[in-house]
C-alpha cells in the first residue's frame, strides 16, 4: 500500500502549483452513470487500473480529506475517483464532529431554507458530498444560545452540551420598549462570558415559544421580536444569524420536519403542532400553566410535609433530576415501596419515597398541585384532534410523531405516560 501511495504522490508532485489550485477549487461533478463506467474511458495509471474500485476508495480514505483533494489533481480519472460520494460520506462520518445521520437530514431537508423543500429520494444520490464537506469545513462551528424563560444555555455547536448557563434576566415575550437595549445587554453578557468576539462566529438562537395565538397582534409581536434580535446581533457585527423557536429546533434535532413538540419549559408547557418546519398557529398551540418551576416547588412542598426543608434550589433540582420519575400506574405505585437515597455533594444524604413519582404526576393530574388545567396527555390528544380536523394534508401521519423537549422531559416514564 505504501508503494501505491508513493506512486500517486510522485504524480502529484509533477503537477504545477497553478494546476493544483484550480483543480482543488473546481466543484465535483457527480454524473448519473456509475463511476466505474466513467473510469473505464480514462486511466488511473498502470499500477491502479487493475485494482477494484472499492479497494482504491479504501486506500484514498486512509490519506484523509485534504490529501484526497490533492489526488484529484493527478488526472481526470483520479478527480472522478476522489469525487465518489462514498468516500466523502466516510469522511463526514469519521472526520466531522456532527453525527452523519444529522448531516444527511440537514442536507436533504434544510439546505434550501424556509419554506422547506425536501428533495425527492431519487435525487439524494445527486448531492455532492465532496462539496458539502468543503462547505462545512469553511464554517467549523457556531455559537449556540438557547434563550429559555428560566435559564439561558450557551456554548459551541461542536460540543454535545452547553458550555455554561445563567438565569435569564429578560423576558423574550415582552416586546415593550426598550427592547433593543435589553437585548444588546443580554447578548453582550453571553459573548463576554464565552470570551469570544461577536464578529468571529455565526450564531444560532433558539427563541422560547411566545404569543401563541394566530391573531394579527400575535403575528406582529412575533415578527417584532425576531426583527429586534436580528437588528441587535447584526449591529454587533455577527456574521450570520439563525433565530428559530425552540419547538422547531427540537423537531429538527429529532431529524423530523413535521410533528408535535411537547416543550416542558420553566414556567409553562406547550404542545406545538409543526408542519414542514412551520408552527401551525391556526391549528392551535395548547398551553398548560405549569412547568419545571412548578414541579420543583411541588417537590419542596412534599418534602416539607416530612419536615425536610431546603434553602437551595440546587439541592431540589438534583434530587428531582436523579430520583424522580413518572409512574406507569399511579394508583398501583402508591402501594409499592419506592424508597431511594441520594447523596448531594457538599450537602448530605436524602431519602425519598412516594415523592419520587408524585412530583412528575402533576403533569398528568395538575389538580394534585392545585392547578386548574388539563393533563399533558389530554393536551396532546386535543392537539392531534385539531390537526386531524384541520385537514392540512392528505396524510394524517405528519402529526403522529411526538417529540419531547426540555430538561423535565428527561423524567423516566414520561413518554409512556403520554
Amino acid at each position: 500500500m505504501a508503494t501505491l501511495l508513493r506512486k500517486v504522490w510522485e504524480s502529484v508532485s509533477n503537477r504545477s502549483c497553478s494546476t493544483s489550485d484550480s483543480a482543488a477549487r473546481r466543484p465535483a461533478q457527480i454524473t448519473s452513470s456509475p463511476i466505474t463506467t466513467t473510469l473505464s474511458s480514462s486511466s488511473l495509471g498502470p499500477l491502479f487500473d487493475e485494482i477494484p474500485l472499492d479497494i482504491l476508495l479504501h486506500i484514498v480514505s486512509l490519506v484523509g480529506p485534504k490529501d484526497a483533494v490533492k489526488l484529484s489533481c493527478v488526472s481526470r480519472a483520479w478527480s472522478l475517483l476522489v469525487s465518489d460520494n462514498r468516500l466523502w460520506v466516510y469522511f463526514l462520518q469519521n472526520h466531522h464532529h456532527v453525527p452523519w445521520d444529522s448531516v444527511f437530514f440537514a442536507e436533504l431537508n434544510l439546505r434550501s431554507g424556509y419554506p422547506l423543500q425536501t428533495f425527492p429520494s431519487q435525487t439524494a444520490g445527486e448531492l455532492s458530498f465532496m462539496r458539502i464537506y468543503g462547505q462545512r469545513a469553511q464554517v467549523p462551528g457556531s455559537v449556540i444560545i438557547d434563550g429559555g424563560s428560566g435559564y439561558c444555555k450557551f456554548g459551541w455547536s461542536k460540543y454535545a452540551c452547553p458550555s455554561a448557563r445563567s438565569a435569564t434576566f429578560m423576558e423574550f415575550g415582552n416586546i415593550e420598549s426598550p427592547m433593543y437595549s435589553r437585548l444588546r445587554h443580554f447578548f453582550a453578557t453571553i459573548y463576554s462570558r464565552m470570551q469570544v468576539k461577536p464578529s468571529t462566529q455565526p450564531v444560532v438562537l433558539s427563541i422560547p415559544i411566545c404569543h401563541f395565538d394566530d391573531t394579527e397582534s400575535a403575528k406582529a409581536s412575533r415578527k417584532q421580536l425576531k426583527d429586534a434580535i436580528h437588528t441587535v446581533l447584526f449591529d454587533m457585527n455577527v456574521p450570520a444569524v439563525c433565530a428559530v423557536n425552540q419547538a422547531t429546533l427540537a423537531l429538527y434535532a429529532a431529524r423530523r420536519t413535521s410533528g408535535i413538540v411537547v416543550n416542558i419549559g420553566f414556567q409553562v408547557t406547550s404542545v406545538v403542532p409543526i408542519l414542514h418546519g412551520k408552527v401551525m398557529h391556526k391549528v392551535g398551540v395548547e398551553v398548560i400553566g405549569l412547568g419545571a418551576l412548578k414541579l420543583t416547588g411541588f417537590l419542596r412542598e412534599l418534602l416539607q410535609q416530612n419536615n425536610i426543608n431546603f434553602e437551595s434550589l440546587y439541592t431540589l433540582r438534583t434530587l428531582q433530576e436523579n430520583l424522580c420519575y413518572v409512574a406507569a400506574d399511579y394508583k398501583t405505585e402508591l402501594s409499592k415501596d419506592t424508597q431511594a437515597s441520594l447523596e448531594v455533594p457538599a450537602v448530605g444524604w436524602f431519602t425519598l419515597s412516594k415523592e419520587r413519582f408524585q412530583t412528575g404526576e402533576i403533569l398528568f393530574q395538575p389538580r394534585i398541585a392545585g392547578v386548574q388545567a388539563m393533563g399533558l396527555h389530554q393536551a396532546v390528544a386535543l392537539c392531534m384532534d385539531h390537526c386531524h380536523a384541520a385537514e392540512l394534508t392528505g396524510d394524517d401521519a405528519w402529526f403522529k410523531t411526538v417529540v419531547l423537549a426540555g430538561g423535565t422531559a428527561c423524567l423516566p416514564g414520561l413518554a409512556g405516560g403520554i
